[in-house]
């Protein structure tokens, strides 16, 4: 049965290969299970969102387990889906606070309503047959250095969340109204002996280490190794060094104040495992009407923009990998980006922001996996995740164990940096505004925004216009028309 669905000996393949390889996916991207819903909720950030945590959990793994097993079946390919990092952040620091701007009252449901809107638009496209122009729209250099930005962006937050990059407030005297002094918007942290540089510091090197060492699943031992030594100082400190544990240093860190224990009195069994968590708090829950105002159509643009970079990116990088290209092609290919897109939509629905394909598939494939039986199997384990709720709740409720994933995530991603036309300043100069404006204005939507008013204009004035496409020219426009008429007035 197997070797009929997924053609095990057409692709030099078992079916031991074919679950290994699985395995090995799921342990490389995880890490979403626990980043997920810190980030959805807002409990990474430190405010609430109105999402529900163990929710939104679930959704994440059943949208994950539903959108790979699509792409098993349908695609054929061994490429595992799950929410992007990148789009989850969006969604909360970008969507939500426009939505809330806007007088919505509950801004995560439009947000839903967005992200479920731009699934519905690149169906669409797809089937209007002009995903290849919006794709050829910006250059690599435009594509590459909108994953910089969101890079830097991620490890920014990790550097923050894990309590060693933190916001100054060092007043100019005699400033009236009081300035700021300069160079002290953010800084780094004076407090080396809090707790929570010591976890991240540990979770941090050990991943970077395991990932020298060519370790598969070296993010989520990242995690574990500061998970571990969490729980030893949150136990441990107020037995065995009362006095260090009363200390200012220890009990303004987010150890003490966010670390909570389980009950004592429970099986140490249930500290980690329980039943599923209701998927009711999420699911369904999108407002499509508030999504389809003027105000939320250019976030709905840019999520159709995100999706499809993120999308034929992974395609490509996995396919190389794997040998699937034919004369420069994928084989497959429209079925591949169909069931991408569906997973939009599947995420939507369950309560979770966009659902794209992963390039951590690719460590799947450099370990033999060759066809869909890979991502059955990643679908398998994210279903197997929904019965560690206690445990996830524990993690993503102290920031600093989850830190050392953004910043490797986002070192991951700033590699791209290598790809950019640094000779060609046309190209240059608008990759660097939106590398450069996602993290400093705290906001995925607004450095895209540098990016895709400064390209077109640029390419225009240095009388090489006919190098960029018309949708660039009307992208930029309606950004420039947005900024003036819309958000001036937020």
């Amino acid at each position: 049965m197997l070797e009929r669905l997924f053609r095990l000996s057409e692709n030099r393949t078992t079916v031991r290969t074919e679950l290994l390889a699985g395995v090995t996916t799921f342990l490389t991207m995880v890490y979403i299970i626990f980043v997920q819903p810190a980030v959805l909720s807002g409990s990474l950030f430190g405010f609430e969102t109105g999402m529900d945590f163990r929710a939104v959990m679930a959704a994440t793994c059943l949208a994950a387990a539903a959108a790979t097993a699509v792409m098993a079946f349908y695609g054929r390919y061994p490429i595992a889906l799950a929410p992007g990092m990148g789009e989850n952040f969006f969604f909360v620091l970008s969507v939500m606070p426009a939505a809330a701007a806007c007088g919505f009252a509950e801004p995560w449901r439009v947000a839903l309503g967005v992200v479920f809107v731009s699934g519905v638009l690149f169906y669409v496209v797809y089937l209007l047959g002009i995903r290849e122009r919006i794709f050829d729209a910006l250059s690599p250099s435009m594509k590459n250095g909108i994953a910089v930005g969101i890079g830097l962006f991620i490890a920014f937050i990790g550097l923050q969340n894990a309590g060693l990059i933190v916001t100054a407030a060092s007043i100019v005297p005699g400033t009236n109204p009081p300035a700021l002094a300069p160079g002290t918007l953010v800084r780094l942290t004076g407090s080396f002996a809090s707790p929570d540089i010591a976890v991240f510091a540990v979770g941090l090197v050990v991943t970077a280490a395991l990932r020298v060492r060519g370790s598969r699943g070296s993010i989520l031992w990242g995690i574990a190794a500061a998970l571990a030594l969490a729980l030893a100082l949150r136990i441990g400190l107020p037995r065995l060094a009362p006095a260090l544990w009363e200390s200012g240093a220890v009990q303004g860190s987010m150890l003490a104040r966010r670390f909570q224990l389980p009950d004592p009195g429970l099986p140490a069994w249930k500290w980690f495992v329980s039943l599923p968590p209701s998927l009711g708090p999420v699911f369904m829950k999108m407002d499509i009407a508030s999504a389809l105002s003027a105000a939320m159509w250019p976030f709905i643009v840019i999520f159709v923009f995100m999706d499809t970079f993120d999308t034929i990116g992974t395609l490509i990088g996995v396919g190389e990998q794997a040998g699937f290209m034919r004369d420069n092609r994928l084989p497959r290919v429209r079925e591949a980006m169909l069931a991408d897109q569906s997973g939009t939509l599947i995420g939507a629905v369950l309560g979770t922001s966009t659902t794209t394909s992963y390039i951590e598939s690719a460590a799947g494939v450099e370990a033999g996996g060759r066809t869909g039986l890979t991502g059955i199997t990643v679908s398998a384990l994210f279903l197997l995740a929904l019965f560690f709720c206690p445990l996830v709740s524990l993690v993503g409720n102290y920031p600093p164990v989850t830190a050392p994933a953004l910043v490797i995530v986002g070192a991951m991603m700033v590699r791209n940096v290598c790809k950019v036309d640094w000779n060609d300043f046309s190209e240059a100069v608008p990759a660097f505004l939106t590398m450069i404006g996602i993290p400093l204005s705290y906001s995925i939507a607004d450095g895209l925004a540098l990016g895709f008013i400064s390209y077109p204009l640029i390419k225009l004035l240095s009388g090489r216009g006919r190098e960029t496409g018309l949708l660039m020219y009307v992208l930029g426009a309606a950004l420039v028309a947005y900024f003036i008429l819309v958000r001036s007035r937020l």
